[in-house]
């Protein structure tokens, strides 16, 4: 992050201070010490959940799927403490366990998540959640109890790739943020604060509360079985045997009249029938996903040319597949892999990306700049993409449209490997 937007980014919140200094929690109506207004959190929203949603592959394509799932999340966020925050439901492509709430309100769902629930009410009672920590303003406590230094220099310019990273560290480069890197972590009373007003809601909704108990013991059992995929679930909403027994106790006090409301299985399994359909996918996905983790590439490989093979349409088994080929530097593979993605998914920035440093390692500069360009067409805000354009510029020979890239990145930032080559670059070319 640079000073000049360290300033601009504390005047902001500053400006905000003498507003937010004192303000009443909308779940409690007590007042409390807030940095942050409600404006400020819709805007940190929106710089940040773009990256997250494409690092999580975008949005599912089946438009039933997310259709049903922001049906569900609108009926409870009507619900709630904060109905006029211009909340969004999705589900998106990636295949961990998890699901997570921005502060103004932008929510998500995985997809490995839906596979492990039964019925409406638990997608209800998972989505009540989300809209707790949102209506508690969880993330905008955290937020207050921080210094504006680490507010800013956590945020997102330096998620997405803007520290110290050498040219040929593959894994931060076409990273880009990283699983979970933009969520908030919870505190276990947040969680419960969370989880008592997901039941609030969902029950308000007309859902039995034992839809509350389903998903509480779902996520008992994968956090018990440590299930790798539900690894980032459990980092940042941490889980315990008192969150599940309290859900059992409010089904019979105060919610015991409930247990005649519906669970809607039945309608859950037709909706989701698209996700169910790829649940070979999927698993084979998060396989791939551990080995990646545990850098056994050979093995992460099979897993996702696997995925490919059962579904040759899946975005995110190709781009997944891209990234592992990536990293074992077979960078032809990984172009047409990544280029596919692009051709299945044009509107969905992360494909541009890993196309773009693929081709870049072939040094096809121009197909790779014109990735790079589309990418930050499709999502601003990441300061790595100046500097690969420029790079792309430099290996065609096109030194002056190179230099002004990587003028542009030097102004938003000035450490580590990408910004000593442009600080030397230029340099060199006589324009410092």
């Amino acid at each position: 992050m640079t000073r000049r937007q360290f300033v601009k980014g504390s005047l902001f919140l500053g400006a905000g201070l003498t507003l937010a200094g004192c303000a009443v929690n909308p779940v409690t109506g007590i007042n409390q010490f807030m940095m942050v207004t409600p404006d400020q959190e819709i805007a940190m929203d929106r710089s940040q959940s773009p990256h997250q949603f494409s690092t999580d592959y975008g949005s599912v394509q089946d438009r039933s799927v997310n259709a049903y799932v922001t049906e569900v999340g609108r009926k409870l966020s009507l619900l709630t403490h904060r109905p006029q925050m211009p909340y969004s439901f999705r589900c998106v492509n990636a295949t961990y366990i998890n699901a997570y709430a921005f502060p103004g309100g932008s929510i998500a769902v995985t997809r490995g998540i839906l596979l492990k629930l039964s019925n409406e009410a638990e997608l209800a009672a998972l989505l009540g959640h989300e809209l707790g920590h949102v209506n508690a303003r969880h993330s905008a406590q955290q937020i207050s109890k921080s210094t504006l230094s680490s507010i800013f220099i956590s945020g997102v310019a330096m998620a997405i790739g803007t520290r110290s990273q050498g040219l040929g560290d593959v894994a931060q480069q076409i990273g880009m943020l990283g699983q979970g890197a933009l969520l908030a972590r919870y505190s276990r009373d947040n969680e419960r604060e969370a989880d008592a007003l997901g039941n609030e809601y969902m029950v308000k909704a007309g859902y039995s509360s034992m839809g509350f108990v389903g998903l509480m013991g779902v996520l008992n059992s994968l956090n018990k079985n440590r299930a790798s995929p539900a690894d980032i679930l459990f980092s940042t909403h941490p889980m315990s045997d008192e969150r599940y027994d309290t859900a059992v106790a409010k089904s019979r006090n105060p919610y015991g009249y409930s247990s005649e409301f519906p669970l809607n299985s039945e309608r859950y399994m037709d909706n989701i029938a698209p996700v169910r359909a790829a649940k070979d996918v999927i698993e084979a996905l998060q396989d791939g996903d551990k080995y990646m983790a545990k850098k056994e590439y050979h093995n992460a490989q099979s897993q996702f040319e696997r995925a490919v093979k059962l579904s040759p349409q899946d975005y995110a088994a190709h781009v997944m597949l891209a990234k592992c080929m990536l990293e074992t530097q077979n960078f032809q593979k990984a172009a047409t892999h990544a280029d596919l993605g692009t051709t299945l998914y044009p509107d969905e920035p992360q494909a541009q990306y890993v196309a773009g440093f693929a081709h870049m390692s072939l040094k096809q500069f121009d197909r790779a700049f014109n990735r790079f360009d589309r990418y930050g067409k499709l999502l601003p805000g990441n300061p790595g993409t100046l500097f690969f354009k420029g790079y792309c510029q430099e290996g065609m020979n096109h030194v002056s449209t190179a230099a002004g890239f990587y003028k542009q990145y030097l102004t938003e930032v000035q450490q580590g490997e990408y910004a000593r080559h442009a600080h030397g670059r230029l340099k060199q070319w006589g324009y410092i």
